[in-house]
């Protein structure tokens, strides 16, 4: 389980250095937006530079993780993240990177549940 623990740290961790790295250096081309409310989320969401605030906020939660240290910090960040990621593959972009958010759900409740003690504090009643 602890090895398990690792890999899905660094996978996750990997993840969102890379694609919060993206945001600045833009080292990933981005498709097109599908037309209609997803193209204009993206025009909104570039404009108005908040994509450097998610992509700063990315990138720290992936080093977080990658170097192990504040990783409940980094879970709890990245939780809000994938949240949205999700929402709006469902909602607005179904096709878009769909088995991508699947992927970084999966590896996140993962490590949730591996740290499960560290929140136990803000789950009780």
């Amino acid at each position: 389980m602890k090895i398990a623990t690792i890999v899905a740290r660094i996978l996750l961790g990997l993840m969102f250095v890379v694609f919060g790295l993206n945001f600045f250096l833009n080292f990933i081309p981005a498709p097109p937006p599908s037309p209609g409310l997803a193209a204009d989320y993206f025009k909104v969401f570039a404009a108005s530079r908040y994509m450097y605030v998610v992509g700063a906020l990315q990138l720290l939660s992936g080093l977080l993780l990658l170097i192990d240290r504040f990783v409940p910090l980094a879970l709890t960040i990245l939780a809000a993240m994938i949240f949205n990621i999700w929402t709006f593959h469902i909602l607005m972009d179904p096709k878009g990177l769909f088995p991508m958010a699947i992927i970084a759900i999966v590896l996140e409740l993962f490590l949730v549940w591996s740290y499960r003690d560290r929140f136990a504090g803000i789950l009780r009643a």
